[in-house]
């Protein structure tokens, strides 16, 4: 079958044949009609991930539409202990596949499902969330993050601060109630969380490194009641993996800290709350663009920029 191939970590996949997939045990073999090239996928490859088997070759992918033998439409996630995606076929486990409506948008469900599900699991899996919350999405101006502040405002919060660095993106953000640039001033952007954001229930942080050790000081500073809960869920950290954290920050302030990802929710804890999902991004409510590129062309799309509501989607 064709496939895209990865051999070299850091190095673009390149389009070529490959061995076929046999499914295993309780596996069923789809045809793949259309995946998402998201920035996991592209981290994945280049073995910085940290599910990452650290195994070479691989063909990339971390989920995908296809269709069974027996004509039904599916969404899947792959193992990460399999190969990917990227390919004309794949064996996939049907216990991390959901069945979908005939009609749907193959390349938008591909396109939307992995940025959307990082924050519709984190409101509804790893926090209490109840309508009226307040909420703030920490690196909004990425395609996981507008999508946060518009599944925040679609599950019910009350007000949705948008933070993030790429000030014209801000500004067209979908949904948001604030918005505070994030600026090399350590003192200005402090001052602006603290104003817009200081009194918050969760923040969505996509973030992490130096933005978020200076965000949490911020808005701990600031809080009207150090003793209200904030719940802090760490998402993705493009700023860096690793922050400094003061210890008086525990112990002053009702700082939750925890994460959502692969570990922190069971395959099928995702698996149960991607339904709902799919009605949204279906009916439109959730914003994104899919372009449209044939899998043979992966080498060349694969270090395209981002284009803010826009995501690549491979077609075999």
């Amino acid at each position: 079958m064709n496939a895209a191939l990865v051999t070299a970590w850091g190095a673009a996949p390149h389009y070529t044949v490959v061995p076929a997939p046999t499914a295993r045990d309780g596996e069923v073999l789809v045809d793949v009609l259309a995946v998402g090239l998201h920035p996991r996928t592209r981290s994945g490859a280049a073995g910085a991930h940290y599910t990452s088997t650290g195994r070479l070759p691989l063909i990339p992918g971390v989920d995908g539409v296809g269709r069974r033998p027996d004509g039904r439409l599916v969404y899947f996630a792959a193992d990460d202990d399999v190969d990917g995606t990227m390919a004309d076929r794949a064996a996939i486990d049907p216990r991390r596949a959901i069945e979908l409506p005939e009609g749907v948008d193959v390349a938008r469900i591909a396109a939307a499902m992995n940025p959307a599900m990082s924050s519709w699991v984190a409101l509804r899996a790893r926090v209490r969330f109840e309508a009226g919350k307040r909420v703030l999405v920490l690196g909004a101006t990425g395609n996981a993050g507008s999508m946060a502040v518009q599944i925040a405002k679609l599950l019910g919060a009350g007000t949705v601060v948008a933070a993030g660095r790429d000030r014209a993106r801000l500004n067209a953000i979908t949904g948001a109630d604030a918005r505070v640039p994030l600026t090399d001033d350590a003192e200005a952007t402090a001052s602006a969380l603290s104003a817009m954001a200081a009194d918050v229930d969760i923040v969505l942080d996509y973030l992490w490194g130096v933005p978020t050790q200076r965000a949490i000081v911020a808005l701990l500073t600031a809080r009207s009641d150090r003793s209200r809960p904030l719940d802090w869920v760490q998402i993705g950290s493009v700023a860096g993996p690793t922050l400094e954290l003061p210890s008086a920050a525990l112990r002053s302030a009702n700082l939750r800290l925890l994460g959502s990802g692969q570990g922190a929710v069971s395959p099928r804890g995702y698996l149960a709350e991607l339904p709902a999902l799919v009605e949204r991004i279906d009916a439109g409510e959730v914003s994104v663009s899919p372009r449209a590129a044939a899998l043979a062309d992966v080498e060349r799309v694969w270090g395209e920029p981002e284009v803010p509501g826009e995501r690549i989607v491979l077609t075999p």
